[in-house]
């Protein structure tokens, strides 16, 4: 059986392929009497479309959404809405190779196997051309979470991250890797030259933070929400790993070390720390909830890597086509968009069960 839906009452499911004439989503859920129009998603959609360095791939995609259903007069009706992006720039033919060997580290093998059939055109479903999709349905879910800011940055590429003390907000948008640090955005543009000459690739990690968020979101056990925040971050394409808070750095620290101490506030309690990345119990703090998402190498490169074809037969095998050396560097805007989604979705279920 297949998944294309996330979420549990803002709820979105998305449909097409890399190479299909079209893709899209449906946004189930959303509130009624919200303001709504294309030009609140294209923003968001700019962000994320290839072709706008040579650091991306140069698939030239304008990605403009068009909303088919769910909004009258410029709000929405509370009923389905969908969007849909044609695709204009698609190559298939760059993928003559790729139907009769698997590129190692990509899906076509595992899909192959569970349904003995698979598009290779770019990868089908498993391209990150979906994540498009995504994007559009996150502008959606920000109407439902003004009171939240979402955003996200690269932190590191091919292992060379940020200096926290060159951190800066305002040259995320500024540059081509969604860097708040000046000084490593430009010797990324030299690492991400050097892959993209050479025929490889680099990996990168994304942080993510929203602030806003008040206390109470979210729900014990099976609907927590950093259990909601990881499995919405890791069914992203080359996704491989996701910290809350401090993640993985947790487990070097003491207990003393680790604790988030409060002290009395006017609205509630002072934190003084914010190991646990504003989610304690899978319930929201009212800190700032914060996550750091692995993005691994893209695994279409044109060095050659020993494969095997849909014969079993021993081959080697490039990937020709328009790739991103590093994916995850427009992963940025996807990993904003599905913790939006997140926490639009928190935000209807806290209010279905508390009426607050």
């Amino acid at each position: 059986m297949s998944w294309n839906s996330f979420g549990r009452v803002f709820r979105f499911t998305t449909w097409g392929e890399s190479h299909g004439p079209a893709l899209g989503v449906v946004v189930d859920g959303c509130p009624p009497g919200l303001a709504l129009s294309e030009a609140d998603i294209q923003p968001f959609l700019d962000k994320r479309r290839p072709g706008t360095s040579r650091f991306t791939t140069q698939r030239q995609e304008p990605d403009q959404v068009r909303i088919l259903s769910g909004v009258f007069e410029g709000r929405t009706t509370g009923t389905p809405i969908s969007l849909m992006i044609e695709n204009v720039d698609q190559r298939s033919k760059d993928y003559s190779e790729v139907a009769r060997a698997y590129r190692p580290g990509h899906a076509d093998y595992a899909y192959d196997a569970k349904y003995g059939f698979r598009d290779y055109r770019g990868g089908g479903r498993s391209s990150a051309r979906e994540t498009a999709a995504r994007v559009a349905a996150g502008a959606v879910a920000r109407l439902v979470i003004p009171e939240v800011t979402v955003r996200a940055w690269v932190e590191a590429i091919g292992g060379d991250a940020i200096d926290r003390a060159h951190f800066d907000a305002d040259t995320v948008d500024a540059n081509p890797f969604f860097c708040p640090d000046p000084v490593a955005a430009a010797r990324w543009e030299g690492l991400v030259d050097e892959a993209r000459k050479t025929g490889s690739s680099l990996g990168a990690v994304i942080a993510a933070e929203a602030t806003g968020v008040p206390a109470g979101w979210g729900a014990p056990l099976y609907a927590k929400l950093d259990s909601e925040l990881a499995a919405a971050a890791m069914s992203i394409n080359a996704v491989k790993g996701v910290e809350i808070g401090d993640g993985f750095a947790a487990a070097a620290l003491s207990g003393e070390q680790n604790a988030d101490p409060m002290r009395p506030g006017i609205d509630g309690p002072d934190f003084l720390a914010n190991h646990a990345g504003g989610i304690a119990g899978g319930i929201s703090t009212g800190q700032p909830v914060t996550m750091r998402v692995a993005f691994k190498p893209t695994s279409s490169i044109l060095t050659p890597v020993e494969t095997v074809t849909r014969e079993g037969e021993a081959a080697e095998i490039r990937t020709k086509g328009r790739h991103d050396p590093c994916v995850g560097i427009r992963g940025a805007p996807v990993v904003e968009a599905m913790m939006a989604l997140v926490l639009a979705d928190q935000k209807l279920l806290h209010r279905a069960q508390t009426g607050r």
